[in-house]
């Protein structure tokens, strides 16, 4: 005869399975310290002040000046 499978166990182990991998998840997107954090901020912040040096000024022509 076959093995005896308690059903409530497999589903709150899987329960438990899925809750640690979201944990996981979580803990790569938002674990990052707070300096790590104002870090990027600030390098970000800096390519976009580059990024915004390198434009150029949008001139409108005027067609009734010619």
């Amino acid at each position: 005869m076959g093995k005896v499978t308690n059903l409530n166990r497999v589903r709150k182990r899987k329960a438990r399975e899925t809750a640690a991998r979201v944990a996981d998840e979580n803990r790569v997107r938002f674990g990052r310290p707070a300096a790590q954090r104002k870090q990027e901020a600030k390098e970000r912040d800096q390519a976009d002040r580059r990024l915004d040096q390198h434009r150029r000024e949008s001139t409108d022509h005027d067609d009734s000046a010619s």
